[in-house]
């Protein structure tokens, strides 16, 4: 099995068994609806299923040789039976599928199908989804289209009725994890995006941005700090804290590392290390979760998601945070 068609095989295994019985069976529909998050393989698995339908020899009736004239044509986006619109700007235009609609009233030039895949395709205007509209209530036999989309609700019903569709799962986090790693993201930071966020975009963005890794960081300090006891040590890192958190969005990105680190530490206890958000501190996670009780650890985390509810009711940060502090080291409650 190819190594693409495999990979979108286990990240995506409903959609392949969907498209799988599609081409196995003849019964290729004249559109798709492809809708997941970013980063879940749309696009990749749009062009595989292209490649299917246009390869001259495929495996088992099915995967792409990615050898033949068709696969290395698609493979180097100038197939002639193959189009992509992508948003001119913010939105697709009514001229851009009025101009597919030219190309496919000629004929194939190299193939007995033609196929075109519109990505963004809730960005349609008005006018270009009405377009749209009339050229899938009347589909050549031999034209397939795919509709890629992060919001079907933003699209009209009529298109939607007209496609079969095609949901993609959220990507997890380990699927991620290995993702960015492949985009030679540190083990450590990839490790902490991949549990902040299901998508690869904001997953890559976390990775790239230095306020990122310095927050992992004072975020990590204050936890040592709180663990060792002291007032002076709190204070002197809280002035560290409130001075990189200073939005109300950031402290509350400050309060889910806090979470990750006790989930880290309540994996630790039940024995589940695979996985953690900070891999690159299990030694020390370790010593930590020796000297804490199930219960503690019970009450650290429910402090903390109280913290990021008062937050949300717009409780001042500084003191939130003081109070915080304070409990997760022993000291009074929330008041």
């Amino acid at each position: 099995m190819s190594k693409p068609w495999e990979e979108s095989a286990r990240r995506q295994p409903i959609v392949m068994r969907m498209i799988e019985n599609s081409i196995l069976k003849d019964r290729v529909a004249h559109a798709y609806l492809l809708e997941g998050d970013p980063g879940t393989g749309k696009k990749e698995i749009a062009f595989l299923f292209a490649k299917s339908l246009f390869c001259l020899e495929p495996v088992n009736r099915l995967i792409p040789c990615d050898s033949c004239v068709n696969c290395r044509r698609i493979g180097h986006g100038n197939h002639p039976d193959l189009h992509v619109i992508e948003p001119d700007g913010l939105s697709i235009k009514k001229e851009q599928i009025y101009h597919l609609q030219q190309e496919f009233t000629k004929t194939a030039v190299e193939s007995s199908r033609k196929i075109y895949i519109v990505n963004h395709a809730d960005k349609m205007t008005a006018s270009a989804a009405n377009s749209l509209l009339k050229f899938l209530e009347e589909p050549a036999s031999d034209t397939v289209a795919f509709l890629l989309t992060e919001q079907s609700s933003r699209m009209l019903p009529t298109i939607l009725s007209r496609c079969q569709h095609l949901s993609f799962r959220p990507i997890d986090a380990g699927q991620l994890k290995d993702r960015l790693i492949q985009e030679n993201v540190p083990i450590p930071i990839a490790s902490l995006a991949s549990k902040m966020t299901n998508h690869l975009d904001e997953a890559l963005e976390f990775s790239g941005d230095e306020w990122f890794a310095q927050a992992r960081l004072i975020v990590l300090k204050l936890y040592e700090v709180i663990g060792q006891g002291g007032l002076t040590a709190i204070v002197q890192l809280s002035e560290d804290f409130h001075s990189h958190f200073k939005e109300k969005q950031q402290v509350s990105l400050a309060l889910d590392l806090f979470v990750l680190i006790h989930r880290d530490l309540l994996s630790i206890m039940t024995g589940e290390e695979h996985g953690l958000a900070f891999p690159d501190r299990l030694a020390s996670f370790r010593q930590d979760a020796l000297h804490l009780s199930a219960e503690a650890l019970a009450d650290r985390l429910a402090c903390i998601l109280e913290a990021k509810r008062r937050l949300n009711s717009n409780m001042n940060q500084q003191l939130l945070m003081e109070q915080l502090l304070l409990k997760l080291q022993g000291g009074h409650a929330f008041v």
